[in-house]
Order: structure tokens, then C-alpha cells, then sequence
């Protein structure tokens, strides 16, 4: 196996620890405070919360096993943890919103009054917690998928809150309480449609499906491009995790050239690969007259 080096986003395990502090902190306040106040958008608010806690906690673990070195027993290492992370991630935000919408529908046949003043503080605080956490996560994510599943599950939070505050302002000027419902209803609306994106994305890895931005029949065309190249066969391209982007073939060379020749050709393959396609691990099979099936993709 050929490995091209490529700079790797160094993310930060301590972000995830502040989050966590940060999302505790305010879940407590928020249970209070909707048991205090009544408001069915608050202890949703808090029920959000806490699962972000459980959330971000089993991301952190996650980080933690990622780092850890190949052995025998584990020659990948544990590199494919944040993609099972981010899986789960993905399945408690759709889990979450699916309980929240029903407790919204049955109150808002149910409307009683709230207690807006202190929705509207908690709703603050949350606004100013969530945010924080957004921002030292923010970069992590855009390099890492079970960073990001944490990333959403905190935006969605902040965005939660948002609608609270505007849910209480309108409770305390207007008496609309049958918004704490509406409010809860587009919260929750929300967390499906960001969970099942990322619930397809880190199924698509964890599946070993081919890249969406991967086109195999345009890889091969620009392979076949270089000279001594005759065929590239038997393909495979995957993800181990959101930093490799792995190819096998099988490569069938024009002549019965020698090894120091192949390994010649081999990196000319490398280069294309790699710059064309950001696949940054390689391993091909030299072949030369061999009699096997020369489709693109074999099931082996």
C-alpha cells in the first residue's frame, strides 16, 4: 500500500470538553426552569440539551479511540470510531425530534398558561451557552464528520433556543401560549431533516459506498492516460474515515516491465490519483497478461 502525505486538521479534544461542561450547565438550568415556568419548548429545550451532553460525550471517547495506534488484532486501528460516533449523533437528533413533536402536538390541544419571563432568561442563557460552543467547534467540523455530528447537534441547540426566546417574547406580549407548541413543532422539524443528512453521510462510510464526488469511469479514463498503462481493473474506493480516501485495483501494465519499473509507473499513478481525486491511500496489484475478469468493478 502506497500512502501520499497530505496535512491533516489537528482536532482539538479540549473543545468537546468545554462543550460539554458548557451544555450540563445549561441543561440543569433549563429543566429547572421549565418545571418552574411550565414550558413544554423549555424542557424540550433541556431534553435536547442533555442528549447533547450524552452526545458530545460519546464523541469525545470516540476522538479518543481514533487516536489510538494500529496493533496486530487492529491493523486499521480505531480510526472508524467517529464515524460510528457520528452515526449514533445522527440517529438521537431524528430519535429526539420524533419525541418532542409528539409532546408538542398533545399540548397544543392542551394550551396552559407559562411562565414567559423565565423562558425568555433561560432562553438567553442557552443562546450565549450553545453559541460558544458553536464557535469552538465550528472548525473542527468542517474537517472531521463526528465533529460535526457534535457541531450540529449544538447549532440545532442554539437555534432551539432562539425560537424559545421568540416563543416567550410572544407569550409575554401576546398571551399566545399555543406557540410554545408551534415553536417546538419547527425545532423539532429541523433536528429530522439535519439528522438524516448526516445519517445518510455516515452511512454511505460506514457501508464503504464510493465517494458522491468519486466518477470511477473518469478515474480510469485519466489512469489509462498514462503511458505503460493498459487496463485498471477490480476497483474499490472508500473512506476509513473523514481524513483517508482509500483505492485497491488491479493494474494491468502494457509490457512485462520489472518491479523498479512498476514502481516507476506506480507513482505517476499515485500523483493522478491524489491530485485529481484527493485519494490519499493506494494499493495496487501489478498484473500482466493475467487471465481474471477485467470489468471496472468485480464482486469479489
Amino acid at each position: 500500500m502506497s500512502e501520499v502525505h497530505i496535512h491533516k486538521h489537528e482536532v482539538k479534544g479540549k473543545n468537546l470538553i468545554i462543550s460539554i461542561l458548557l451544555n450540563l450547565l445549561i441543561t440543569i438550568a433549563q429543566i429547572v426552569g421549565g418545571i418552574i415556568s411550565g414550558s413544554l419548548a423549555l424542557i424540550s429545550d433541556a431534553l435536547h440539551n442533555f442528549s447533547d451532553v450524552l452526545s458530545l460525550v460519546f464523541s469525545f471517547i470516540a476522538h479518543k479511540l481514533s487516536r489510538r495506534k494500529a496493533s496486530i488484532n487492529n491493523t486499521f486501528g480505531f480510526k472508524r470510531a467517529e464515524l460510528i460516533a457520528a452515526f449514533v449523533n445522527a440517529s438521537t437528533l431524528v430519535i429526539v425530534a420524533l419525541i418532542l413533536i409528539y409532546g408538542a402536538v398533545e399540548r397544543f390541544f392542551n394550551p396552559h398558561p407559562i411562565e414567559s419571563g423565565l423562558v425568555i432568561w433561560l432562553a438567553l442563557l442557552g443562546i450565549i451557552v450553545n453559541g460558544l460552543s458553536v464557535i469552538f467547534l465550528r472548525k473542527d467540523a468542517e474537517h472531521n464528520l463526528n465533529m460535526k455530528s457534535a457541531y450540529l447537534h449544538l447549532l440545532t441547540d442554539m437555534m432551539a433556543s432562539v425560537a424559545v426566546l421568540v416563543g416567550g417574547l410572544l407569550m409575554k406580549f401576546y398571551g399566545w401560549f399555543w406557540v410554545d407548541s408551534l415553536m417546538t413543532i419547527i425545532i423539532a422539524v429541523y433536528l429530522i431533516v439535519v439528522g438524516l443528512q448526516l445519517l445518510v453521510e455516515s452511512t454511505k462510510m460506514l457501508m464503504l459506498f464510493t465517494p458522491d464526488f468519486i466518477d470511477i469511469k473518469e478515474l480510469v479514463r485519466e489512469v489509462h492516460k498514462i503511458p505503460g498503462v493498459k487496463k485498471l481493473h477490480h476497483i474499490h474506493v472508500w473512506h476509513l474515515n473523514d481524513e483517508e480516501l482509500h483505492l485497491e485495483a488491479h493494474l494491468d501494465c502494457s509490457e512485462d516491465i520489472r518491479m523498479s519499473e512498476f514502481n516507476e509507473l506506480l507513482h505517476e499513478v499515485e500523483q493522478v490519483l491524489f491530485h485529481q481525486f484527493n485519494i490519499n491511500h493506494i494499493n495496487i496489484q501489478p498484473e500482466f497478461k493475467k487471465e481474471d475478469p477485467k470489468d471496472f468493478i468485480v464482486q469479489d
